[in-house]
């Protein structure tokens, strides 16, 4: 991994290179990696970015995860090492993935300010469009309290999923983008650590059939309902194995002090 890439960074990286390679190795697959750096200098101080991104078309998808993930860390030649070995349940496709869209925006409502990398106090929003109609959930999880987010449906609102109209695009958080007698619904939400730097997953549920929401508690303060990582794995891997037609999306970000 290169310098700047922390522990934890490494960790989700190894995580889900190892998942998609033992879907790959059971049920055969299409890998590709991109590897790209990003050099910027901005009042005189130069700062080198990272990126690696991996594309896969495999025919598989993972259903949950067996015990926790164990990893050995080690440093060679000043570069970072991660290994890890998980267990899990996995599952062949029985068709092909539906085509969504799910962008992260930061600061803004528009498609250009599609980013995965927030500062303390960004406002943070969705945009989501499906090409069949169908129920949505999402939920965000912090790695570091353990807990898993209900972001929606919003707390306000009666449905047990969000319903999803064939072709519409949506932008979740922001209560501009509804009508006036929906805005008191509209959950909004700002990001903050108190870390320097802190990761997250956004996790999209989607699904064609039916869809109900997890049982939550509530937090303190401003924070959404939550419930534990355990209970949402649970519950999770429980929903894939009922119901052939959902699809997860995990989108990672982090939130930097």
């Amino acid at each position: 991994m290169p310098e700047n890439v922390t522990v934890e960074q490494a960790k989700t990286t190894a995580l889900e290179r190892a998942k998609v390679q033992a879907i790959a190795d059971e049920f055969g697959t299409l890998i590709g990696q991109s590897n790209s750096t990003l050099v910027t200098n901005e009042n005189g101080k130069s700062d080198t970015h990272f990126s690696s991104i991996g594309r896969s078309d495999v025919n598989g998808e993972w259903i949950e995860t067996i015990g926790e993930p164990q990893y050995a860390i080690n440093y060679e030649q000043g570069m970072l090492i991660v290994n890890v070995k998980v267990k899990g349940r996995i599952r062949k496709l029985s068709g092909p993935k539906i085509d969504l869209a799910v962008n992260i925006l930061r600061n803004g409502t528009e498609l250009k300010y599609e980013s995965d990398d927030f500062r303390n106090g960004d406002d943070m929003y969705l945009h989501f469009q499906s090409p069949v109609s169908g129920r949505l959930l999402v939920y965000l999880v912090d790695y570091t309290a353990r807990q898993v987010y209900c972001l929606l449906p919003y707390s306000q609102q009666a449905d047990m999923a969000q319903p999803i109209e064939q072709g519409r695009e949506y932008l979740f958080f922001s209560a501009k983008s509804v009508a006036a007698e929906e805005r008191q619904v509209v959950d909004e939400y700002t990001l903050t650590t108190d870390k320097k730097m802190e990761q997250n997953e956004m996790v999209v549920i989607f699904s064609s059939g039916e869809l109900a929401k997890a049982n939550t508690s509530a937090s303190e303060g401003l924070l959404p309902r939550a419930m534990s990582i355990d209970h949402f794995n649970k519950w999770l891997a429980e929903m894939r194995i009922k119901d052939k037609n959902i699809q997860i999306i995990n989108k990672s970000l982090t939130i930097k002090n």
